[in-house]
């Protein structure tokens, strides 16, 4: 039997959280560049991988009725185009931890080269769309990657 590779995923490196992704020909546009709301996927996905590796299971908090995460506020600034076959490494921070939100800060880089960067809240909804608050297991999965004068919820 060969091996074959597993699904891909990311890295919790003290109170950063790393993922890596490559640009494919269908990221970018006809100049090779990078399509604008392709960063805002990687964020996405990097968030994603994030949540799995705290063992935060959105898919049964949403499936039990619980409610899920959702992007309330996003800010992004783009400084230098990723372009094809390029390696680039997502970076995503938790700045700070509410008892219904979380903000968080993403870069995108190529090696030591900022390429991208966003700022964002992601607010705990209930299924009817309101803000609620979020599980206390998941507020204390994230307490080691919150800044230090944040980590007293």
């Amino acid at each position: 039997m060969t091996t074959r590779p597993v699904p891909p995923g990311g890295l919790i490196d003290g109170t950063r959280h790393f993922y890596a992704v490559r640009v494919y020909y269908e990221d970018t546009d006809l100049s090779g560049v990078t399509y604008h709301a392709n960063y805002l996927r990687w964020f996405e996905r990097a968030r994603s991988d994030l949540l799995r590796l705290l063992d935060i299971d959105q898919r049964a908090a949403v499936e039990a009725g619980e409610g899920a995460y959702a992007v309330a506020d996003l800010s992004i600034r783009y400084l230098r185009p990723a372009r094809l076959d390029d390696d680039v490494l997502i970076e995503t921070r938790c700045t700070e931890m509410r008892s219904a939100s979380c903000r968080m800060h993403q870069r995108a880089l190529r090696g030591d080269e900022l390429l991208a960067e966003a700022e964002l809240r992601v607010g705990f909804v209930a299924p009817d769309g309101r803000p609620r608050r979020q599980p206390l297991a998941w507020r204390e999965a994230f307490k080691p990657l919150l800044p230090i004068e944040e980590e007293a919820l």
